[in-house]
This record gives structure tokens, C-alpha cells and sequence, in this order.
């Protein structure tokens, strides 16, 4: 079932939100909060720096002349291959994520993909031959969907509901910042004439994921896991301390759990019945899971994976041939996304979804046509001055492309999945990702060498694509909690028994508030 231009999905009375709105009290004044925001820099954003290394660095690489000597000057296929290998492994881990997130928890998920990745990044600083870098490619992108999928969604579970959106929106921004390190000390390395060239930015690439080793025993673990654990003491103990330091805080904390009580246990009679065949014959599922994957593949085939794995062939199309000069492109290129997906990041969220991704799509596409027609040009007639525009433009992509799929991804992933699928969901995602950069990374150069400047007209049309599917298919989710939006798509029906349960579970804890001798307990065995 598709959106119909215009329609609403209904949403369950938006009673948390209002709460959290009118709350004018700043979450840098809350001691607790601002701890909590400090760690998931570490252990949540942190997981965004490996990627961001990963892409970076493999980019700069085909730039350094000791990293392609050793490697016996790769043609366009292998090198298409030592890329897409990441995404391989990630496709092959992508089935095992829910089972893990399901038995372990957010945090030590996290874990296991980062203990995976470093041991990846040290067979890769310690590649002998090419089918020891290609394996050390592999373990690295089998690590790495453990720890994107559960980050993400514990950023979205543990966020206060007033910066959550925006906790989740930096979360692709923070790919800038591992991205800019590689960058960096590939500058820094590309003139060696040993090995070490490329093997100090191959090491480095495991610096991301000791963050979260060393990091996470500091983070509390998802309050929704722990209450699908039937372990709810210690989920309202973490809400108590990470999110009553606002006004009417105690209410909005109890409210809050009864709501995600209330959810997840509606949720539960859902997914006890749960099969992956059940996304296609239950139509809220097959739409959520549709979107889903749209979401995944329009990230990478919006034309950023050229610029992200090669663009040394895009500048050698434009006559711009000297190593420095790629390597110092990569640099700045690589510094103006952060300078901008940052503020995007903390401003995009304040909008509504579908608006923020018309933008995106529509100033892709117009800066993709125009980048095209100045390729063009330099290829006809050799114009030097056309080299400018293709420049100008390409620095001009990266806004456009975070206001949407830089941004709003993780936003959008949380928002539209209830808790108990979330990581279903966004493993779906992050297969449709991984697909789509395992096509992009070993077709691109084959093309690029191929048909040269042509190839962007596939891009050109395609992102046109986007924008009408965008526009018929992308339903809103702008100004509600998780537990306000996790039945949006199944009806009122449904909506207002989880209403009806979230109140009966706000009255026990009134009761139990209100009862001197009687403990969170003895109340907690009358719910509902």
C-alpha cells in the first residue's frame, strides 16, 4: 500500500511530546543528560568514524603509488573488487544482526562488531599480498553492521525525546569525522616510498572501534531492550536518572514508561507471530519494510559513491592528473562535509521529513545535470576552464545530499520501525546499503574507464526517480515520540488500545507513587 499524496497516518495522542516540548529547561543543564549525550559521542556517533575512515581512505589510497606498486597496479576490476569486498562482508552479517541484538543488547552487539573490526583493520595494516587485503577488507565490512544497526537505534532508545531526532541526525554526520582523519594522515603518508605509505592509515582505520571498547562499560544499556527483557526495574531506573532532570520530569518519566511498557508489550503479541514472510502479506509491515529498503539504496545510488571511492578517475576526466593536487581535493572536500552536514544535522530535524528529502533529491539533481554537462565539455573540446564547474559543483553536492540521506537516514529508520522490528528494519536497510555500494564500488571504475563523463547520465535520470518516489511513497513521522509513531501504519484500532494500556499502566505507577508501603513491585504484578 502506497502513500497517497497529501494523506496522514494516524498517530497515537502525542500527550509525551507535549511534555517534552514545553520543557523549557536545556539539556546542557542537566548533569545526568549531559553525560549521557557526552558517552554516545564515543560509543554511538563513534561507529559512523570507522565507515567514514573506511570510504576515505580507500579513496586516498589510489592516490598513493606505494599502496598500487605492492598491490601490483590494480586494474579498474580488481580495484573494484579490493573496494566492494567491505560491502560483502557486511551482506553476509546482515542476517545474524537481529538474532545478536535480540539475545545481547544494544551495547554488547556494539561490541562484538567493534572487537570484529579491529581485528580486520590489524590484518589489513599487516597485508602480505592482495588476497590477505581483500580478506582483511572482508572481516572489516562483517563487523561493522553490528555496530551501525544497534548504535543507531540506542542513539533514537536513549535520547531524551526533545534532542532525539538530532541525536540520530549526527549520527551520519559523524562519517565526515573519520572520514577527514583518513584523509588527513593519508596526506600525511602518500610520498613515503615504503609500505608504510598506506599501512599507518590501514592500522588507524581500528582507532574508531577501541573507542567504543573503551567507552561503552560507561553507557547504560536501551531502557526498550531491557523492558522486552522483562527487566523493568532497571529500564525505569535509567529513565529516572537520564530524563526527570527536566520540568514535570517525574510525570514525563513515568508517562514515558508506561507508554513504552504499554508498546512494546502490544508489540510483542505482534512479533510472537512475526515471520519474514509475514512482510509480505501484512500490509503496515510490507510498507515499512519497503521504505526501508527504498531508504537504504537511495542513500548509495544518489551519485555520492563516485566521490567517495574514486574520485581521482572523476578528476582525471577533467584533466586534473597530479597526486597532490587528488589528494588535497579529497582533503578539503572531505572538511566542507563536515563544516556543513553538522549544522544540517542540528537544523534538518526541526522540519518535516518528506520536505527535508524533496530538497535533497531535487538539488542533487540539479547539481548532477549541470556536473554532467561540464564533463562534457572538457571531453569535446578539451576546455580547461571546464575542470572550474565540475569543482564548484562537486563541493555543491554535499548539502544537497545531507539535508536528506545524510541527515535524516537514522531519523527516518527509527521513526517509521516499532522496537521490537527495529533492528529487522534497519538491517533491511543496511542490506539494500550494502547492495547498492557492492555494485557501486566494482562497477563505477569499470564505467568511468569505459564510457567516461557518459556514466553521470545514468545518475541524472535516476535521481529523478527519487524525487517522485520520494514525493508519492515517503509517509511524514515530524513531531512524535517512538511509541506515538510505532503503530502509525497498522490503524486506530490498534492505536487506541495501546492507549487505553499505556493509561493503565500509568495508573498502577500513580498508585504506587501515591502508596507509602508499597513497592515499584507488588504495583508493577497488577499491570495490566
Amino acid at each position: 500500500i502506497m502513500a497517497i499524496v497529501g494523506a496522514k497516518e494516524e498517530h497515537v495522542d502525542p500527550q509525551l511530546t507535549r511534555i517534552a516540548q514545553n520543557d523549557k529547561k536545556v539539556w546542557y543543564k542537566k548533569p545526568n543528560l549531559r553525560f549521557l549525550y557526552l558517552i554516545l559521542i564515543p560509543t554511538g556517533l563513534g561507529v559512523e568514524w570507522t565507515s567514514g575512515f573506511d570510504s576515505s581512505m580507500m579513496n586516498s589510497l589510489q592516490a598513493v603509488e606505494s599502496w598500487f606498486e605492492y598491490f601490483g597496479r590494480p586494474n579498474s576490476s580488481r580495484l573494484g573488487l579490493l573496494n566492494a569486498m567491505y560491502s560483502l562482508g557486511a551482506l553476509m552479517a546482515i542476517p545474524f544482526v537481529p538474532i545478536a541484538s535480540n539475545y545481547l543488547g544494544r551495547r554488547r552487539t556494539i561490541l562484538l562488531g567493534s572487537w570484529i573490526m579491529v581485528l580486520g583493520a590489524g590484518l589489513q595494516a599487516g597485508s602480505r599480498n592482495q588476497d590477505m587485503f581483500l580478506a582483511s577488507r572482508w572481516v572489516l565490512g562483517f563487523g561493522i553492521p553490528f555496530a551501525i544497526i544497534n548504535a543507531s537505534s540506542l542513539l533514537g532508545e536513549l535520547s531524551y525525546a526533545k534532542e532525539r531526532s538530532i541525536m540520530t541526525s549526527l549520527f551520519n554526520a559523524s562519517w565526515f569525522v573519520g572520514a577527514i582523519i583518513a584523509a588527513g594522515v593519508t596526506y600525511g603518508t602518500f610520498q613515503m616510498t615504503t609500505t608504510w605509505a598506506w599501512r599507518i592509515p590501514s592500522l588507524l582505520q581500528l582507532v574508531p572501534s577501541a573507542c567504543q571498547i573503551c567507552f561503552m562499560p560507561f553507557c547504560p544499556e536501551s531502557p526498550r531492550w531491557l523492558i522486552s527483557k522483562d527487566r523493568g526495574d532497571e529500564a525505569f531506573a535509567i529513565l529516572q536518572k537520564y530524563h526527570s532532570e527536566g520540568e514535570n520530569g517525574d510525570e514525563f518519566v513515568r508517562l514515558e514508561y508506561a507508554q513504552i511498557q504499554s508498546t512494546i508489550q502490544q508489540e510483542k503479541a505482534v512479533a510472537s507471530k512475526f515471520a519474514w514472510g509475514d512482510v509480505f502479506r501484512d500490509a503496515a509491515m510490507r510498507r515499512r519494510f519497503m521504505i526501508a529498503g527504498i531508504v537504504g539504496f537511495f542513500t548509495q545510488w544518489s551519485g555520492n559513491g563516485l566521490l567517495s571511492f574514486y574520485m581521482k578517475k572523476i578528476l582525471n576526466l577533467v584533466g586534473i592528473t597530479d597526486n597532490r593536487t587528488v589528494q588535497k581535493i579529497i582533503l578539503s572536500n572531505t572538511c566542507w562535509g563536515l563544516i556543513n552536514a553538522t549544522p544540517i544535522a542540528l537544523i534538518a530535524p526541526r522540519f518535516p521529513r518528506r520536505r527535508m528529502f524533496l530538497i535533497c533529491t531535487i538539488g542533487t539533481a540539479c547539481v548532477y545535470t549541470v556536473w554532467t554537462i561540464a564533463s562534457a565539455r572538457f571531453a569535446i573540446d578539451g576546455s580547461k576552464a571546464a575542470a572550474i564547474p565540475v569543482l564548484v559543483f562537486i563541493y555543491l553536492y554535499s548539502p544537497f545530499y545531507n539535508i536528506g540521506w545524510n541527515a535524516l537516514t537514522y531519523t527516518y529508520m527509527v521513526e517509521i520501525f516499532p522496537y521490537t522490528v527495529r533492528s529487522q528494519g534497519i538491517a533491511v536497510e543496511q542490506l539494500t546499503v550494502r547492495f547498492a555500494v557492492f555494485f557501486n564500488t566494482y562497477v563505477n571504475p569499470i564505467a568511468l574507464d569505459s564510457i567516461g563523463w557518459k556514466y553521470y547520465c545514468v545518475y541524472c535520470v535516476w535521481i529523478l526517480v527519487e524525487i517522485a518516489t520520494v514525493y508519492f511513497v515517503f509517509p511524514e513521522t515530524y513531531g512524535r515520540t517512538l511509541e506515538e509513531l510505532s503503530f502509525m501504519f497498522e490503524g486506530k484500532e490498534v492505536q487506541d488500545k495501546v492507549q487505553k494500556n499505556t493509561q493503565k499502566v500509568l495508573q498502577v505507577e500513580l498508585e504506587d507513587v501515591g502508596t507509602r508501603g508499597g513497592s515499584r513491585e507488588e504495583a508493577r504484578d497488577t499491570k495490566v
